[in-house]
């Protein structure tokens, strides 16, 4: 087998977008004089009923209604606070048939005012010039635009244009009220710029600092839910119960331990477990450093031990208790935290506590959390413990491994928080046979991620899971018991091979997926990218007829690029294909709903043609630089999003083997080229210094072993290339990490 290879010493050159070709109107509408007057009226409505609400904020909430699912540049630019409308989203979220986009905004009373004005003033010069409507054959004609004399009509030709092309996306607006709940439930607020206690003390609701999670999130009381439902349920952006239940588990027969030897931990890794309570008393008690969150006031029972001290378990000396899963990572110590007792327990607590854990902890890098709810994730928007774990993940260089949560009845099918947490590495059961086992539950997140991430063997009736419990050993299956083993080949990538979590995250998804380049909507639901191999050797090891390797920088701008990969010929040509995988940690706006991820990473792979151009693997041409020669290239948001993963922070792209593959020509520029684009919903400064790592894979077409002739090639272009050779790292690990005794 072929050594993985890491690319090191050429960074990523970044480079400014160049200027944009101005507002573009929807190509299948035609803007009437009849919708501006109908838009107007409906404005001036939402602007009477917020002169006549008794609110407690300045400012004025409005959703607007698109007609499709819209890209950035499509939003409102010219209504509203013209291009500044971005910065006043505080909401987004899919119609019921996941076709349309309704965003909310916060504006100011003069925005209304502005916008009714401009409507009227568009409104005039439609009218007069275009009777029957524009359509975007007239509003694209610079003839048509140059012959209106704008003056007369009060506006400018760019505003005008800039309201249309607004107004072509747009079916109407709105004011959203929530639906009554009246459980004590986690409660979002749309961000009205007002300190929240202080917005609640005017509805007439005394609220705790306990009680609130951030300045938008807090929990309520069944009382308090009906003052505020009363008085002010156009605040409420989200609302979820705040009572979770442990997803169940199946515990099958236990027997008491029988006397396992275990050596005492020396300098192995450690990872980070947040559970139920753990048991001291076992077998494996040296290899857990135990904290017990959980006030001391609550009645703790022996069954609130064994979930967590299960998972312990697993990722201490899982493979000596599994031989068929034994993955060659040896053993982990771990650093637990037992946050819950009993099946149910408060998550509004549980995500506190997270948050002050990882930070007291910043030594880990790898944290296991086989928590879950019961109840099933919204498709509009993210759980509020998920959204905490991202905005860790965003702010540390840390991982959190989620179990996929496991049915509790045959009626909940979509999976539960935090399992949609975006920038964690979410994991699903299967059976030894690979198939998915009666429990698993089933993504997607927000209608659109690919949650789960990957699968793993959780145990089934063919073949359970051998764990340590209190009172000895017990088979169980529960996707609780396959996170573990991959928060274990995780710590090994990272803490162990010295890999980034980015690049660590993509080799894991990476391995998972293979060349399957399209898995049917279904498959992803169930299995996410695929189940990841039990040997660690089949992750950072690859077969003789494929060159596998590593690169990893910062995107600090628009185009983070790297031409200048060799990719070995034979007569001229490349007979390989290819495929690459790449993952970042952005930041995420649980206020925006559906449109989570502030960052959007696009990646770009291939030869260069002689225009200076990628050659792109996938086909994708997205993100084109017209000044530098690029097509221009319409592309439809929702197409853009299920074709290349759109605002998805794990990018795949691959060439599908077939039976007859011919070799790829050549160009002058003998390299291959890679691209990162980044783009930003909201803040341009969103983007600057996330981190990507990108696992590439080319396959020789007829079986030939090209990786020296890469390696040599690779150096004379000036890369240090690193083979990730396991046992060479293992030992600059352990004299990392042996202790120093000065005489």
């Amino acid at each position: 087998m072929n050594d993985v290879l890491e690319l090191k010493g050429k960074r990523f050159v970044q480079a400014s977008k160049a200027g944009s070709g101005g507002p573009s109107m929807n190509s299948k509408k035609t803007v009437t004089s009849e919708q501006l007057f109908q838009l107007r009226e409906q404005i001036n409505r939402i602007r009477k009923f917020w002169q006549q609400e008794k609110r407690t904020f300045d400012g004025i909430l409005i959703s607007v209604y698109y007609n499709k699912i819209v890209a950035k540049s499509n939003r409102i630019a010219g209504l509203f606070r013209g291009k500044d409308s971005n910065y006043a989203v505080v909401g987004a979220k899919f119609n019921g048939e996941k076709t349309k986009h309704i965003i909310t905004y916060f504006l100011d009373m003069e925005d209304l005012d502005k916008s009714m004005e401009l409507l009227l003033r568009a409104n005039d010069v439609i009218r007069s010039r275009f009777p029957n409507g524009i359509d975007k054959t007239a509003f694209d004609n610079r003839e048509i635009m140059d012959r209106i004399p704008f003056e007369r009509f009060l506006i400018t030709k760019s505003v005008f244009r800039q309201v249309i092309a607004d107004v072509s996306y747009i079916d109407s607006f709105e004011v959203e009220m929530a639906m009554r709940q009246l459980r004590q439930s986690i409660i979002t607020l749309y961000n009205t710029r007002t300190d929240t206690k202080m917005l609640f003390k005017d509805l007439g609701i005394d609220l705790l600092n306990s009680r609130i999670l951030d300045n938008q999130t807090v929990f309520l009381d069944e009382d308090q839910l009906q003052i505020l439902f009363e008085k002010a349920p156009y605040l409420v952006a989200m609302a979820t119960e705040d009572l979770l239940e442990l997803s169940p588990a199946d515990f099958i027969e236990e027997y008491q331990q029988g006397t396992l030897y275990m050596p005492s931990p020396t300098i192995e890794p450690v990872i980070g477990v947040i559970d139920t309570l753990f048991d001291k008393r076992v077998y494996f008690g040296e290899w857990v450093e135990y904290h017990d969150m959980v006030d001391d006031n609550l009645p703790k029972t022996s069954d609130d031990y064994r979930h967590g001290t299960a998972v312990d378990s697993i990722i201490v000396d899982g493979a000596r208790l599994n031989p068929w899963l034994d993955d060659g990572c040896g053993r982990f110590r771990v650093r637990h935290f037992g946050v819950a007792v009993g099946s149910r327990f408060s998550s509004f607590t549980i995500t506190k506590q997270i948050k002050e854990i990882v930070a007291g902890n910043r030594d880990i890098k790898v944290w296991n959390i086989s928590l879950g709810s019961n109840q099933e994730i919204n498709d509009n928007f993210i759980s509020a413990e998920a959204a905490v774990l991202d905005t860790i993940q965003y702010e540390n260089d840390v991982i959190f491994v989620v179990a996929g949560t496991n049915k509790p009845s045959a009626d909940v099918i979509k999976i539960g928080s935090p399992a949609d947490s975006i920038n964690s590495m979410v994991v699903n059961a299967v059976t030894k046979s690979g198939l998915s086992t009666k429990y698993a539950r089933r993504g997607l997140a927000l209608s659109f991620f690919a949650k789960p991430d990957v699968s793993y063997y959780g145990g089934s009736e063919e073949q359970y899971i051998r764990v340590c419990e209190p009172l000895g050993e017990a088979n169980v299956a529960g996707t609780s018991f396959a996170a573990p083993w991959i928060a274990r080949k995780l710590s090994y990538l990272i803490d162990v091979l010295g890999l980034s979590r980015e690049v660590a995250k993509a080799m894991v998804i990476d391995a998972a997926r293979g060349w399957n380049e399209r898995p049917t909507p279904e498959e992803v639901a169930l299995y996410g990218h695929g189940i990841v191999p039990v040997k660690i050797d089949d992750i950072v090891h690859t077969r003789e007829d494929e060159i596998k390797f590593l690169v990893y920088d910062i995107s600090e701008n628009w185009n983070s690029y790297n031409y200048y990969f060799p990719v070995p010929m034979k007569d001229d040509k490349y007979p390989y294909i290819a495929r690459a995988t790449m993952c970042y940690f952005p930041m995420c706006d649980r206020a925006q709903g559906v449109d989570y991820t502030n960052t959007e990473l696009n990646l770009h792979f291939g030869r260069i043609n002689n225009k200076g151009k990628i050659e792109d693997i996938k086909g994708d041409k997205q993100n084109q630089d017209d000044a530098l020669g690029g097509e221009r290239y319409f592309l439809l948001e929702g197409e853009a999003r299920e074709r290349f993963r759109k605002w998805d922070n794990v990018k795949y792209i691959a060439e599908r083997p077939k039976e007859r593959m011919r070799p790829k020509r050549s160009y002058d520029n003998k390299n291959w080229g890679m691209e990162v684009k980044t783009n930003n919903r909201l803040d341009p400064r969103d983007g600057m210094g996330i981190r990507f790592g990108v696992v590439v894979t080319l396959r020789e077409i007829n079986g030939v072993n090209r990786i020296d002739e890469f390696i040599r090639s690779c150096t004379l272009n000036g890369w240090l290339v690193n083979k990730i050779d396991v046992q060479t790292r293992i030992d600059i690990n352990r004299k990392v990490n042996e202790e120093i005794e000065f005489e």
